[in-house]
């Protein structure tokens, strides 16, 4: 928690003079420059990100998303999402750090062309019982709380085959990382549309257990076999651990949806988790390197992100930037609440720059500052 001053040796100090003002001058002409106007900004002490801490009332949203159904064609669009746009990083349109997030309405009887691209892809339902996606092939149906993913380079297409409700639910890609590394392309699919296999769900069939199939062909991808992680079966997992542990000081019980061959990250650039804090818990504050977008699945709380206080309940999006301290606390003191996250932490992880730590004052619990909201 030391804040670093950067006078001390191993810093940039030159001051400016017309020598070296003349002297950038010159270098600039030739696409150059020194490296000491910069360093204390590109080589921090620690992280500074760009992003802020962000809540999104699902509430105040909502009316907005249902306005763009009649204004816009889901075709004509791409896709009908109202993007969710952190203050400090407009310039590549990211929720926080490079992750993208976004709420997304089909109508009924409403059905999108089939296309790829190199961003890596993840939902989360939050209303309507008709949503459909078909991913390479594979046909999931999806409903309220289920989590389902769209691995990067993977064909896929949605829609809502509910004749009478829309369906809302909430995009998350890492856009911003693959545009960072001009890495992005993007196809529409030759026949515009897929042929769905005889088997819907076919990938929670066949991995969703605690067995793994024997005898089939191997699965060799670098992300989940599993494209659906359906709610009930993940929060009844969420109770079972409560009952054997006592979870983590800084998340409650909290579990990572993973790849059942590998125990590793659904996708390789972005993970998932979902919390469960029990009533009227309150968390001891943590930071580490990576960025993460919550959203409430359930239940009511408040998270303490960098010293502002974030009131959230079922629906409620906000996001943690990376080295930020936050905590969480579950303001119903009769039920339990949820949270489900995704976030960059496999990229931390395979650049091997994951860093953890927790705040040790004040019995782990952050000042809030006098006009934290």
């Amino acid at each position: 928690m030391t804040d670093y001053d950067d006078t001390r040796l191993g810093r940039a100090r030159v001051a400016d003079t017309p020598e070296l003002k003349a002297y950038y001058d010159e270098l600039a002409t030739l696409d150059a420059g020194a490296l000491w106007t910069v360093a204390n900004d590109i080589e921090p002490w620690y992280p500074q990100p760009q992003s802020v801490p962000v809540l999104w009332r699902y509430r105040d949203l909502r009316p907005l998303v249902h306005k763009a159904l009649p204004l816009v064609r889901a075709d004509d669009a791409g896709r009908r999402v109202v993007m969710l746009v952190n203050p400090g990083r407009k310039d590549v349109s990211a929720a926080v750090g490079l992750l993208y997030t976004g709420l997304q309405i089909m109508g009924p009887g409403e059905a999108m062309t089939a296309h790829r691209h190199q961003a890596a892809a993840l939902r989360f339902v939050h209303e309507g019982t008709g949503a459909w996606t078909i991913v390479d092939g594979q046909k999931l149906k999806v409903g309220p709380r289920d989590f389902a993913i769209t691995p990067n380079g993977t064909w896929h297409e949605h829609g809502n085959e509910s004749d009478d409700a829309p369906v809302i639910w909430q995009d998350g890609l890492d856009i911003p990382l693959v545009n960072a590394l001009d890495a992005g392309f993007y196809e529409v699919h030759p026949e515009l549309n897929q042929v769905p296999g005889e088997v819907v769900n076919s990938s929670v069939l066949s991995y969703g257990g605690n067995l793994l199939p024997y005898g089939m062909e191997k699965w060799t991808r670098p992300y989940s076999p599993v494209f659906g992680y359906p709610w009930e079966p993940t929060y009844q997992a969420l109770l079972n651990l409560a009952k054997a542990s006592e979870g983590s000081p800084y998340d409650g019980v909290i579990m990572e949806y993973t790849n059942p061959l590998t125990g590793g990250s659904v996708m390789p650039t972005m993970g998932a988790h979902i919390q469960l804090l029990r009533p009227g818990q309150a968390t001891k504050a943590h930071r580490h390197t990576g960025s993460v977008i919550y959203t409430a699945a359930k239940g009511k709380g408040v998270s303490v992100i960098a010293g502002q206080r974030f009131e959230w309940q079922q629906g409620d999006i906000f996001c943690v930037p990376s080295w930020a301290w936050h905590e969480h606390r579950n303001l119903d003191a009769s039920e339990d609440a949820c949270l489900f996250s995704f976030n960059d932490f496999p990229v931390m992880r395979s650049l091997s720059f994951s860093r953890e730590e927790a705040y040790a004052d004040n019995g782990g619990h952050q000042p809030v500052q006098p006009d934290g909201h």
